[in-house]
């Protein structure tokens, strides 16, 4: 049998990305910071992840990596560079995977370079922090024994150990980390901080974990892709349905909690929260099974969702309408509402779902569209928008999914567009009749500000679009009727547009949204320390509902805010699995007593 051998180190190491990587290591070792900017073109982006900044911050041209190193290297003192996979070249990018190493920890990046003038230069450049030297996770060589050979007349076995910290946790020693909010988020990181060894504690007002999920409405299942929607850790099966229901979502949160030993009290609701500088500490206040207790972390994490504080709107008449009316969190599905009249105010991925299933019970329903909406098949952005990083194809590419989370956090939100456009332009082409019959029905769509459609958006302001699952066809061939403009008022019997239109109604369902996570911080903490932190999410892109100035990052999401020891988890699964990791180490290094200074620490320019 002949042997195939792998290229010798050096095939590997010959062209222009390593010989960049070895010149950028040699000007940080001479800590020579011009002519380590020198080698970034003229408009390039490094984003870092934690490994330099202690942040998740980019910084953009010569100039600032200029401000990035001169504020770090001395202390970050990295070194090591080397290709971890052999580089490759198209369309006149090199694009190379390499790791290295910080005086704390090791990291792993992704590198294009671009030919400016006469030699290659950065044009994007990813740096990412995933393990801290001397803290690295139990895994691979390093997992647990776990049986204890030999004779110890003191052995205490795994489930005496577990019943030990249930009984002690919170109660007689205290987490260093709470974990507000057990949905997926706050799972995720609380499987990363077990890992890490941090104690740590999540907290969820829900009966049992996963509940968030089968307490919404029955017909609710996700709209991205599995491939996308893995957990840390533990990556749903190979026979798991591609768009998951909400109850199958709901079983594998609880069982996942159970496997991975997450620290997780549930029927728990905090109450109030406050922090001593003085102390370096928080005072939490919670309701547990009726008990009152006082926890007191050094961290406390807001992991209540992206889309977790609902937008309730405050309309003349909601308290003289005599039928049922609720934000489309609390929607319970549709089998109470067969016959009856159902006027849903808005028109994003809510609204659909909603109206879909109402109207397959057999209701009478109305869409309130207010403000033009994006929609994509769900079957074309599976191809065309997710299909080169997760999904079947991917797999079999060897694409994992720990490299195409890093594919998707390389790309610069500055320039992230350019890259999207064209890849709606050609859904458009593809679904051109979808769209006209859409349009010729009075749907108001749109693709963005700029044409760069779902992500962009998802990403700017977390609403304004739709993954078509099929309820658009209803509002096309007008199954469910349309409505068009703002809601004047309430009557007893009906709502009303501020044209004069009457829609009557025996219920009216608010699918209008979800405000700031520092919302969340206002009602538990303060509005003094929810106008410290300001805003959560968004870009700073100076489009609809993202204001200026550009930030360049998620405002506040999973870094260190304006409020000392205060962070914010949330996002989509495919978020809360990538961004846990370095929120998880941020804590760790914290918690170890590594110094953390933080570069580029955002202000505030909106409060919510």
């Amino acid at each position: 049998m002949t042997q195939t051998l792998e290229p010798p180190p050096a095939a590997v190491q010959s062209g222009p990305a390593q010989t960049w990587l070895t010149d950028f290591e040699a000007a940080l070792k001479a800590r020579d910071i011009p002519r380590a900017a020198g080698l970034f073109a003229t408009k390039s982006f490094w984003r870092d992840l934690v490994a330099f900044s202690w942040n998740i911050t980019t910084v953009e041209d010569p100039t600032g990596v200029t401000d990035l190193l001169s504020a770090t290297l001395e202390r970050v003192d990295p070194s090591g560079f080397a290709l971890e996979e052999p580089e490759a070249t198209a369309d006149g990018v090199t694009t190379a995977w390499f790791t290295f190493e910080t005086a704390v920890g090791r990291g792993r990046g992704l590198l294009r370079l671009k030919v400016e003038g006469d030699r290659p230069k950065a044009w994007t450049f990813l740096t990412t922090l995933y393990e801290l030297k001397g803290h690295e996770e139990p895994r691979g060589e390093r997992r647990p024994k776990g049986a204890e050979h030999g004779v110890n007349r003191d052995r205490v076995t795994w489930a005496e150990k577990r019943q030990a910290e249930a009984e002690t946790l919170g109660l007689t020693e205290q987490p260093y980390v709470l974990v507000i909010g057990g949905g997926q988020g706050g799972i995720a990181l609380g499987a990363r901080l077990r890992q890490l060894g941090v104690p740590s504690l999540v907290i969820d007002r829900y009966e049992r974990p996963g509940d968030q999920w089968r307490g919404r409405y029955k017909s609710l299942c996700l709209h991205d892709p599995v491939w996308y929607d893995h957990l840390p850790y533990l990556k749903f099966p190979d026979n798991w349905p591609v768009f998951a229901p909400k109850d199958k979502i709901g079983d594998w949160l609880e069982s996942y909690v159970k496997v991975m030993e997450v620290p997780y009290w549930s029927s728990t609701t905090a109450t109030s929260a406050s922090y001593s500088e003085e102390d370096g500490e928080w005072t939490v206040a919670v309701e547990r099974g009726g008990e009152e207790i006082t926890l007191h972390p050094k961290q406390l994490i807001m992991a209540t969702g992206m889309s977790g504080k609902p937008n309730i709107p405050d309309l003349p008449g909601m308290d003289i309408f005599e039928g049922e009316q609720h934000h489309s969190s609390q929607h319970p599905g549709p089998d109470a509402y067969e016959g009856k009249r159902v006027v849903v105010i808005g028109s994003n991925n809510s609204a659909f779902d909603i109206c879909g299933a109402l109207f397959e019970h057999g209701a009478d329903v109305t869409m309130v569209q207010r403000s033009s909406t994006h929609i994509v098949k769900s079957d074309t952005l599976m191809d065309i928008g997710l299909g080169d990083l997760y999904s079947e194809r991917a797999v079999a590419s060897g694409m994992t999914t720990e490299k195409a989370d890093l594919v998707f956090a390389s790309l610069p939100y500055r320039i992230m567009h350019e890259f999207q456009i064209p890849l709606y332009q050609q859904m458009a082409e593809r679904d051109a009749d979808f769209y006209a019959r859409l349009e010729k029905a009075g749907f108001r769509h749109d693709w963005g500000d700029d044409g760069s459609g779902l992500f962009m958006k998802y990403l700017r302001r977390g609403s304004g679009y739709y993954i078509d699952v099929g309820s658009a066809e209803l509002v096309a061939d007008g199954s469910v009727k349309l409505a068009q403009g703002q809601v004047s008022h309430l009557t007893s019997s009906a709502v009303v547009l501020e044209d004069g239109t009457e829609l009557p109604a025996d219920l009216v369902v608010y699918a209008t949204g979800y405000g700031s996570m520092n919302g969340w911080a206002a009602d538990l903490i303060s509005q003094e320390v929810a106008d410290r932190v300001g805003k959560c999410w968004g870009l700073g892109s100076d489009t609809t509902k993202d204001p200026g100035p550009w930030e360049g990052e998620q405002r506040n999401m999973w870094k260190p805010t304006q409020q000392e020891a205060l962070w914010f988890h949330g996002g989509n699964l495919h978020q809360s699995r990538h961004y846990s990791l370095y929120l998880a180490l941020q804590l760790k290094a914290r918690f170890e007593g590594i110094e953390t200074p933080v570069y580029n620490l955002a202000p505030v320019h909106h409060l919510s």
